[in-house]
């Protein structure tokens, strides 16, 4: 037994236990540099001694046309986080709504879950692309009033459309993972179907799902260059046109770079997410 001026002094045993264990991840630390470098170094010289790499190091990699297209694509980058947000907003108002459209229960409430079921089914099996060219190049010529009628308007619509379907599983999953006790315990209480809904179901679900929310949404930000397909002068077109200049590709590369920068920010925040929420097993621990 130890008193307050004595303070605690580990064990010979618990020092050598020490001693090991960091010698270990010494080791790990060292083995994990030395296999990265390797096959860094590998693959940097089987692509430079490639015969096409000069050809392609020029067409592809010119730091002087990045530097020219640079803001073109930034300003791009600009709209596709502009369109990024605004969908985002809508895709989880629409997929938590579908959500809750099919979990409800009762016969009465049978068309919406036919609907919510049919809504899921289609858009999940529609490719995006093919979403936004239908809408895009399909729905201006509707010519509905009080509609805009651009392919901006028309590529988010196809956006918020897709993604809607795959968020509202999501939540659906997040919905039902909730015991029915709870529901139960509520309706013991008082409380309206509504009420139990909006005070004990949605935010359980919501709280168990965020990891995977946050993860679509990396994946919108991906795909809101998709876009581009309608004309829609983002990243991607904006690169497009810098490279019908002089059919140099070093805009794309651009663009990709940026997205990157764009995407691994909110993956590493997604992963920290998940393990607040105490989901270990995910990922960012490399």
């Amino acid at each position: 037994m130890t008193s307050v001026d004595d303070p605690w002094v580990p064990s010979a045993l618990e020092q050598e236990r020490a001693a090991y264990r960091s010698a270990r991840t010494r080791r790990s630390a060292l083995v994990a540099t030395a296999s990265t470098l390797a096959m860094l170094g590998a693959v940097v010289a089987l692509v430079g001694s490639s015969p096409g790499w000069p050809r392609v190091k020029e067409t592809f990699f010119s730091w002087g046309k990045a530097v020219d297209s640079f803001p073109a694509v930034l300003d791009g980058l600009w709209l596709n986080i502009r369109v990024m947000l605004v969908c985002a907003v809508l895709i989880a108002i629409l997929g938590l709504t579908l959500a809750v459209m099919r979990t409800v229960r009762g016969p009465v409430a049978f068309p919406l879950r036919l609907f919510a079921t049919a809504y899921v089914d289609l858009f999940r099996g529609l490719p995006l692309l093919l979403v936004l060219f239908l809408l895009g190049f399909g729905a201006p010529a509707l010519q509905l009033s009080g509609v805009p009628n651009s392919a901006l308007f028309w590529g988010g619509c196809a956006l918020v459309l897709s993604y809607s379907a795959y968020v509202a599983e999501v939540f659906r999953a997040g919905i039902e993972s909730v015991h029915p006790s709870q529901r139960a315990a509520a309706r013991s209480l008082g409380l309206s179907y509504g009420q139990t809904l909006r005070h004990v179901v949605l935010p359980q679900a919501v709280r168990r799902v965020v990891p995977a929310l946050m993860n679509d949404l990396v994946s919108l930000q991906k795909d809101s260059g998709l876009i581009a397909v309608l004309g829609v002068i983002d990243a991607i077109r904006a690169a497009q046109i810098e490279t019908a200049s002089d059919f140099n590709y070093t805009p794309y590369v651009v663009a990709g770079a940026l997205f990157v920068c764009l995407t691994i920010p909110m993956a590493r925040f997604t992963d920290w997410v998940a393990r607040r929420q105490g989901f270990h097993g995910a990922g960012g621990h490399l």
